[in-house]
């Protein structure tokens, strides 16, 4: 994550590197293609819901092999800024989809940009193909005495909310603003609960994360306490927060926001 302010994170009780395989891929939308990791060792994945956060380790282009870190602690990151480049995994964020423990499976989506590394990898991976995952913990931490909460993010957090409403109680009220692309990357068929309402936005030419600060600007908060939730790009993430924090009085406490990646800066690994 590279915002300034640390979000506030719930921790798995234990925690190891964990080294799969690609199981199966499947194409989602134009945006979003979903690759199925399995094997024994995802048995030591603690399954937690809602926008449960995964380091996502895989090949550099020409490598063969998956070389994992082997400390199994945020001493982690400097074990693998310390190996070699042939033989440095690449590393990024993401958010797990769906865990199926009976079938030892972790589905992660992806949302394909360009030919960035990760989209690349997912395009063209293969059963088999070695890939690993550390966990990261939750983020999303509501009190439990709100009345309402937002949902907002763009594609980069759709995984995640998607995720967070397939856990979510039967009693959760509030508004759902996600960003995409294009309307072909809209899901249908979504069960949530009947309090809940889903704001599909679809980008076109407009700049990332315009359309979701502008739709959560001319929403009506209800009356009672609040509980917000946004991610995406950094400044989609600080926009929301801003924009409710001076403008409409939401207590920071009451706002979780992510910068899961920023614009025209790549993530490290």
């Amino acid at each position: 994550m590279t915002m300034s302010v640390l979000p506030k994170v719930r921790m798995p009780g234990s925690r190891r590197m964990i080294t799969l395989e690609v199981r199966r891929t499947e194409r989602i939308s134009p945006t979003f293609l979903n690759v199925t990791l399995g094997g024994p060792e995802a048995a030591h994945l603690e399954p937690m819901g809602f926008d449960h956060t995964i380091r996502f380790f895989f090949p550099r282009e020409g490598q063969t092999k998956l070389r994992m870190p082997r400390r199994d602690s945020e001493a982690w990151m400097a074990e693998l800024l310390l190996m070699p480049k042939a033989t440095r995994p690449r590393v990024r964020n993401y958010t797990v989809r769906r865990i199926r423990p009976e079938l030892n499976e972790v589905d992660v989506e992806f949302a394909l940009h360009g030919d960035s590394p990760a989209s690349a990898w997912a395009r063209d991976a293969r059963p088999g193909d070695p890939a690993g995952i550390f966990d990261m913990g939750i983020t999303y931490l509501p009190p439990e005495d709100v009345d309402w909460q937002i949902l907002a993010g763009d594609e980069s957090a759709l995984p995640a909310v998607l995720a967070i409403l397939d856990h979510a109680p039967a009693t959760l009220t509030g508004e759902v603003f996600l960003e995409v692309p294009e309307t072909a990357d809209f899901r249908t068929g979504l069960t949530v609960p009947d309090g809940i309402t889903v704001h599909w936005l679809a980008r076109g030419g407009a700049a990332s994360g315009t359309l979701v600060q502008e739709a959560v600007a001319c929403t009506e908060l209800p009356p009672g306490r609040g509980y917000v939730w946004v991610a995406g790009e950094a400044r989609l993430a600080t926009g929301v927060r801003r924009h409710l924090v001076r403008d409409r009085a939401v207590p920071k406490s009451d706002i979780a926001f992510h910068g899961y990646w920023r614009h025209g800066r790549s993530s490290l690994g």
